[in-house]
């Protein structure tokens, strides 16, 4: 009940200030009408007037009602400088700290309770950097003030802590507006617009959000490198760690721009992509689609027939293609670039200084001024009780146990429904394998909108795959040379046999081995960064798996970008991480593509959205390949040409999403690509027949109903 008065009445009182129309004397034009006036009651009550005056000010900031800047002003037109500061310097401290605790009463404990376990974190950090953060929104208002005072009041930071910080935090600004009011009270004449004093001010007025922003990052670098000594020069402009493709376009940018780089890398160049995933997984896929083609013959008019599968011809050909991708990552083309490439492990002894175990031996000191990490990341084993008894292979370390094999493994289970686990357990599948695909979720997948899931499902059956969603692993064991699986579902615990093991749930960020834990940079599932993709410390940067928040290759290269030039230029120009595009595909038959957001999550978001929907069943390069398997989804506003989201389903969707990625880069709509010539008969096709389902729900029936009219005209 108290909570519900106290609302009531600071409702009443905004309510009450609105309806008297209180808010038309807090103007500028009411300030310069009632100046002489005022003058004239200050001088006849210069106690009484300034009390009003603080009165009035607190009043007005504790209800977070419009104003507050005028009255910053009318203190320094009112009272001159160093008394219109006091009081309104004291007054908004003390309004803040009254709308804080209001806030506090009224709503924290119902907050906390509704939404305490997604604010733990936020509970952490205000207990652990609470009043730096304030100190940073007073100096430099990122949000309106009130929204600090209301926002503030629903964590745990201390009313005492709360109000001192305002009051530091916001005397400079507050300075600077009461100093700016001083000269608002000379204008007499147009002449006075143009005086020296009155224009230093107001560009004083605008550059102080830039000088109050170098003191916060000033006073963070001093906070966070207090404990360290800063090197007097430096070895490099940049040392990378990890040669993967987050460190090699690294290394790239900073050569390319004639900095002095180092690229440590401890196995092989190229790093994940090239030497256990993207690479050798097509690789694979290929040999796996040739071998389907040949029992698919029919389709085609030819007679079909039983592929015979030479496993290590497959698994040759493989290597085969590393061994001719290699070359474009080596450690000599990086040399020739101008790239200082050291073969070692990496570990941090400071922010700015690492240590080289040389893998010829002995070690290596080098300092740079600036240090990505793209350490990457390695697949996820679970603790699954067994599993090290029966042994296992992992999407990093198949490629090695199976490359002797005589022949492909008689009975895979494959523990995983992700991309990784979909594509390798087709591929093996179509190779002649008996495989087995146990996924705990309900459904492949996971991230992709029910529908694809369905569509893998089926197509994964139809290659033979058993298929068991919903399927919780819980040990593995060993009977004599039988090697089982036990997973629970509905309560029941189901029993698989296997020869091979492979386990793809995931892959996980390489967050130790490189000294992250002495250096205190924060990591849980990745390295935390912000959004210029800086650690803890502004030197030192990650990017690609190992922090987040897409494990794609691509996007690794992208963030690299970023990283690169902000780690050698960020003095003069920083730029913020665009995750806004970022393409993905899952290479099953038939592929899965997309760009931007799903349906599913649209919803989830609760967007108001449109869905435009193209069957590749009427597509006439789609019906000549046989491949009519699919469908184009196109999410947009609902009545607005703006793309959000592209879901491919189908033959080559990985190559047809990449006109949707490039219209939305560019702000381009469905209408742009309806506009665009396409050539006949190609799968880019569907992508114009997708805009025009979009234009056709949006043709304007009123012009059209004109038009008929017209057209009736002429033929009298």
């Amino acid at each position: 009940m108290k909570k519900v008065i106290l609302l009531g009445a600071v409702v009443g009182l905004v309510v009450l200030y609105f309806v008297l129309g209180l808010n038309q004397f807090l103007t500028f034009d009411q300030l310069s009408a009632q100046h002489e006036k005022f003058n004239t009651w200050l001088a006849a009550h210069p106690i009484l007037v300034p009390s009003a005056f603080f009165a009035l000010y607190v009043v007005v900031t504790a209800l977070s009602l419009p104003g507050a800047t005028i009255m910053t002003l009318a203190a320094g037109a009112l009272f001159g400088l160093w008394q219109g500061l006091l009081l309104a310097s004291f007054a908004s401290s003390i309004g803040a700290t009254l709308a804080f605790l209001v806030a506090r009463f009224v709503l924290r404990d119902t907050v906390q309770q509704r939404f305490g376990d997604k604010l733990s974190a936020v509970n952490r950090g205000i207990e652990r950097d609470g009043p730096f953060y304030l100190f940073t929104l007073r100096l430099i208002p990122i949000f309106p003030f009130f929204m600090i005072n209301l926002a503030m009041g629903l964590t745990r930071l201390k009313a005492w802590t709360f109000y001192w910080i305002s009051q530091v935090g916001m005397f400079a600004g507050t300075l600077v507006y009461v100093n700016a009011g001083t000269q608002l009270a000379t204008i007499e004449s147009m002449g006075d617009i143009f005086s020296l004093r009155l224009l230093l001010s107001f560009i004083l007025l605008g550059l102080f959000p830039w000088f109050a922003l170098a003191a916060v990052r000033g006073l963070q670098r001093r906070r966070v490198y207090r404990r360290w000594r800063r090197p007097r020069r430096f070895d490099r402009n940049l040392i990378v760690i990890g040669a993967g493709a987050g460190g090699l376009v690294s290394a790239y940018i900073a050569a390319t721009v004639k900095a002095s780089v180092t690229l440590v890398e401890a196995n092989k160049m190229g790093g994940d992509c090239l030497n256990y995933g993207c690479v050798p997984s097509k690789a694979l896929i290929k040999s796996a689609k040739a071998a389907q083609q040949m029992r698919d013959a029919e389709r085609y008019g030819l007679e079909k027939t039983e592929p015979k599968v030479n496993f290590p011809a497959v698994m040759a050909r493989i290597q085969e293609i590393i061994t001719a991708i290699e070359p474009n990552d080596s450690v000599e083309r990086y040399t020739g670039l101008g790239v200082d490439v050291v073969k070692g492990y990496a570990r941090f002894v400071d922010p700015w200084t690492v240590d080289i175990a040389l893998n010829d031996g002995g070690t290596q000191r080098l300092t740079a001024r600036s240090i990505v990490i793209a350490a990457g990341a390695a697949p996820t084993v679970p603790p699954l009780p067994g599993l090290d008894e029966v042994g296992y292979v992992t999407s990093d370390t198949l490629w090695q146990r199976f490359a002797d094999r005589d022949e492909s493994p008689a009975r895979l289970l494959v523990l995983g429904g992700g991309p990784i686990g979909c594509e390798l357990a087709q591929s093996f599948s179509r190779l002649g394998t008996a495989v087995t695909l146990v996924e705990m979720g309900a459904r492949l997948l996971a991230s992709e909108d029910p529908e694809v899931s369905e569509h893998v499902a089926q197509a994964l059956r139809a290659d033979g795959v058993q298929v068991y969603t919903a399927f919780k692993a819980l040990r593995c064991e060993l009977h004599g040379d039988e090697k089982r699986l036990i997973a629970e579902h509905q309560g029941n615990e189901h029993t698989f046999i296997f020869d091979d093991l492979l386990v793809a749930v995931g892959r996980q960020a390489r967050l130790s081995g490189y000294g992250l834990e002495a250096l205190g940079i924060p990591v849980e599932r990745t390295v935390s960064t912000n959004a210029y993709l800086e650690t803890l410390y502004p030197n030192i940067y990650a990017v690609g798996d190992v922090a987040g928040p897409y494990q794609l290759t691509h996007a690794a290269a992208h963030m690299a970008w970023y990283a690169a030039v902000n780690a050698l230029f960020g003095q003069v120009k920083r730029f913020k991480v665009d995750y806004s595009v970022i393409p993905r595909v899952t290479f099953t038959d038939p592929e899965v593509a997309r760009v931007g957001v799903s349906e599913t999550e649209a919803r989830e978001k609760g967007l108001d959205i449109e869905v435009t929907r193209y069957e590749l069943a009427g597509l006439d390069r789609a019906i000549v390949d046989s491949a009519t398997q699919g469908f184009i989804k196109v999410m947009t506003p609902r009545n607005k040409d703006r793309i959000l989201g592209v879901t491919i389903v189908g033959a080559d969707a990985g190559e047809l999403l990449a006109e949707f990625v490039l219209a939305m880069r560019h702000g381009l709509g469905l209408n742009k690509i309806l506009g665009t010539i396409h050539s006949y008969p190609t799968m880019g096709e569907a992508n114009k027949y997708v805009a025009g389902e979009w234009r056709r729900a949006h043709k304007p029936e009123k012009l059209l109903r004109w038009v008929e009219r017209y057209h009736r005209w002429r033929r009298r």
